[in-house]
């Protein structure tokens, strides 16, 4: 049960590359808002796709062949998404030659980050890196860059990235969370025992928040 002298625990396993998952958190951010629950986000690390080469695969082509769907299908969820990013605050700008890379370094520096007890300011700055400003995240250079756009040492960020001192914790932590039944994201657990997968849209979240702080009472 929830503690109500604590704030709620909410862990969130997710990639900067999954556009649902800056949706689902930007949901979950608003119905945090509206209810006024205190609460605390951990960000985790999950690979969306472990064994993308270098180079990446243009986004609507890795969409395809990944989901079977149409590139008429493609499209739509494109325009979905950036109607729900337009509510939601956040503006995704979908590109022809846009790119799906392999993120194990960004969750690396997000590691880093997190010693700082910036991992939230760096993963907000990494989704509109990706999503709206169009960088190249698989550059180790662009990850130091955005790193020091909020401030961080780039130096330090650079450093972090070439020597790989985190590999094993963020292997550690995806491994931790694939053994609890992790297989897509987002996936949000609250209290450390509710696990709601997908972008669940404002209202349920709102129900979720509300239902949860009633069990304290």
């Amino acid at each position: 049960m929830t503690d109500p002298t604590q704030p709620l625990r909410i862990d969130i396993v997710s990639d900067v590359m999954c556009p649902w998952c800056i949706i689902g958190y930007r949901q979950l951010s608003q119905a945090l808002e509206a209810t006024g629950v205190a609460h605390e986000v951990h960000w985790h690390p999950f690979e969306l796709n472990p064994e993308m080469p270098p180079e990446g695969q243009n986004t609507r082509e890795h969409i395809i062949e990944k989901y079977g769907s149409t590139p008429e299908q493609s499209e739509q969820s494109r325009q979905q998404m950036a109607a729900l990013g337009r509510d939601l605050g956040f503006d995704f700008k979908f590109t022809q030659d846009m790119r799906m890379h392999n993120t194990f370094n960004t969750h690396q520096l997000l590691h880093w980050a997190d010693t700082q007890g910036r991992r939230h300011d760096l993963k907000m700055a990494l989704f509109t890196a990706h999503f709206t400003a169009g960088r190249d995240l698989s550059d180790v250079a662009v990850l130091a860059d955005v790193a020091g756009e909020i401030s961080l040492d780039r130096d330090a960020a650079m450093a972090v990235l070439e020597d790989q001192r985190y590999a094993s914790d963020v292997r550690n932590e995806q491994t931790f969370w694939t053994q609890q039944g992790i297989r897509g994201v987002p996936a949000v657990v609250f209290d450390r025992q509710h696990l709601v997968t997908g972008a669940q849209g404002v209202d349920n979240y709102t129900s979720i928040l509300t239902q949860l702080t009633k069990e304290t009472t």
